[in-house]
């Protein structure tokens, strides 16, 4: 593990030194290697390391959000590359906004495609330059981004097929008060010491 973390780390110098514009930071843990990148350097990044002889990053297997909403930069996008031949991988994580776009690597990468409608879908996280940014998971009209921790759990509206109209309508979302008890391990009321059952035990050793 010594010997991979040190191969990491000359691998993290290289491309520090070789894109020294385009990356702030990068560190090695659990034997990954992450690189923090900037945001509008993001293409020229990705393209260094598919080219490069020492990177040979040419697939590129993911692309996700990380929501902070108490940060300025609220969310991270995080991006994960393969590179088959070498037989290693690499993280990349830029930070933006909610109103400034990230490049798109479409154009470099085609698998960006769905990945990049996935975070907008989720999170409302913009890509410029993709030519079909659109939502790919919720449904027609769905209002606000799943995945963003200010989301409200219930949701904002309910879509459904009314039978007596014979079509899809649209509803707020409402909710009878009994189903708002929450049980003991709700994180709004946390973890009690004792569970519930564990007096049935405890009556069970005394009678022993």
């Amino acid at each position: 593990m010594k010997d991979m973390s040190e191969a990491l780390k000359d691998l993290g110098a290289h491309i520090g030194g070789e894109c020294a514009d385009s990356v702030k930071e990068f560190y090695v843990r659990h034997g990954e290697l992450t690189i923090i990148a900037e945001r509008d350097s993001i293409l020229k990044l990705a393209k260094f390391l598919k080219d490069d002889n020492q990177c040979v990053f040419e697939t590129l297997i993911d692309i996700c959000g990380v929501d902070w909403p108490e940060r300025n930069q609220r969310f991270d996008v995080v991006y994960h590359f393969l590179s088959m031949r070498l037989n290693q991988r690499i993280r990349v994580k830029i930070a933006t906004n909610e109103a400034t776009p990230v490049p798109s690597l479409i154009d470099l990468h085609p698998s960006a495609d769905w990945f990049e409608r996935e975070a907008f879908d989720m999170y409302g996280i913009r890509f410029s330059g993709h030519p079909d940014l659109r939502r790919i998971l919720t449904d027609y009209g769905f209002e606000g981004y799943p995945l963003r921790k200010d989301f409200p759990l219930t949701g904002f509206t309910e879509v459904r097929y009314d039978d007596l109209e014979k079509r899809v309508v649209n509803e707020p979302v409402t909710l009878v008060q009994e189903y708002r008890n929450f049980d003991f391990l709700s994180p709004w009321e946390g973890m009690t010491k004792e569970l519930p059952g564990d007096e049935k035990a405890e009556k069970e050793q005394a009678d022993g």
